[in-house]
């Protein structure tokens, strides 16, 4: 079989939507025999993240004829223009990663597209309206031309059904996987010098994730003011920087913890695992999510995790993690307080909840996506 990528994000995003491309074709390179790869992108580079894809001989890299970069319209090359590749003909299957499918492909091959949310129809308001109409058509039109739309979450798929009015039988949840550099065991001696890096304190909570209204971090200060002093953990919040911080700090300032609070930004994900493996326990009080994958993450990295009631968090977080009501401040204080004080549940919560992040392994994500292929 051979299919081919939309894989702009593949080359230019270290983060979510970038490490579920390389996620998704790394796994297909590692699991299945006898498949060729074609990955369509504006620009192509190096990587140590993309190298390893990039060289095997399975793989093929298309970038745009250099007319599209002379007259800088490498983006109407990714929308439009990837159709009229000569490669395309060949094809047995396109899948478009993040929400699009370009125009014009041929009506014989097989298109796929995952769909990761639609958290800007759910909260508009959160988005630019101009935004909103753009992401809306462009997920609306790879839907509707879709034989096949791959949901990386049952939520996801519902919202399809709520909001696009896409039938069910065009829907498969296929679920994501996590880096696997999160699955290795940090040696103590790497956790402590990567705490000394970032200057972090020997014991803490963590939270990662883009700074935004939606990730409800306000949440955890709230919460953390509740906690007698000399019981309360730094805060370690881990993500992109934007202006809710300013609300962050603030809320912090007022409530007499922001002293406890430390910001990384910036941080290599290289750096992630330690980061995660040198903490007590994972907060992610987010509002809604596509799926979560930090809270795999966390869980990969061996630690508890406390989330929110609601969306799709139990889907990701399983069943063995503890899920609080994301306006309640003063349930999200109590259950801190009984995972940080009781060593018997969180060892429950880390064992049992391994055992069901299984489900996300790199195999059973390609057998799932190869079964979508020859459906």
């Amino acid at each position: 079989m051979k299919i081919g990528f939309d894989a702009k994000r593949l080359f230019h995003n270290f983060t979510g939507l970038g490490n579920y491309s390389r996620f998704v074709v790394g796994s297909l390179l590692e699991h299945t025999t006898g498949n060729r790869y074609v990955l369509y992108t504006p620009k192509a580079r190096q990587h140590p993240e993309i190298d390893p894809i990039t060289d095997n001989t399975n793989v093929t890299v298309i970038t745009p004829p250099v007319l599209y970069n002379l007259v800088k319209a490498s983006s109407l090359w990714r929308s439009w223009g990837i159709s009229y590749e000569p490669t395309i003909k060949s094809l047995d299957v396109f899948h478009g990663l993040n929400q699009e499918l370009p125009a014009n492909l041929p009506g014989s091959l097989k298109k796929i597209v995952t769909v990761h949310d639609l958290i800007f129809l759910r909260f508009p308001k959160l988005y630019n309206p101009v935004d909103v109409r753009i992401y809306e058509a462009k997920v609306k039109a790879a839907s509707q031309s879709a034989q096949s739309i791959v949901a990386i979450s049952r939520q996801t798929a519902e919202d399809l059904v709520d909001f696009l009015k896409i039938p069910e039988s065009k829907i498969k949840v296929v679920y994501q996987g996590c880096h696997p550099q999160f699955m290795k065991c940090m040696p103590d001696e790497e956790v402590s010098k990567t705490k000394r890096k970032y200057n972090l304190p020997d014991q803490y909570v963590l939270n990662v994730g883009t700074m935004e209204a939606r990730k409800n971090v306000v949440l955890i200060i709230k919460a953390m003011a509740l906690l007698p002093p000399d019981s309360r953990f730094p805060l370690i919040i881990m993500g992109r920087e934007t202006t809710y911080k300013k609300q962050v700090v603030a809320m912090a300032t007022r409530l007499g913890v922001l002293s406890s609070v430390i910001f990384l930004h910036d941080v290599p994900f290289t750096d992630f695992p330690a980061i995660y493996q040198g903490a007590q326990l994972f907060v992610y009080p987010s509002l809604f999510e596509g799926f979560g994958i930090p809270l795999v993450e966390a869980i990969e990295s061996g630690i508890p995790v406390i989330t929110s009631t609601g969306s799709c968090f139990s889907e990701a977080a399983g069943p063995s993690s503890i899920y609080v009501n994301p306006t309640k401040e003063d349930e999200l204080a109590h259950q801190i307080t009984r995972v940080l004080g009781d060593g018997e549940l969180r060892r429950k919560m880390i064992d049992e909840s391994k055992e069901y992040v299984r489900r996300f392994s790199a195999l059973q994500i390609t057998n799932e996506l190869m079964s979508v292929y020859r459906s």
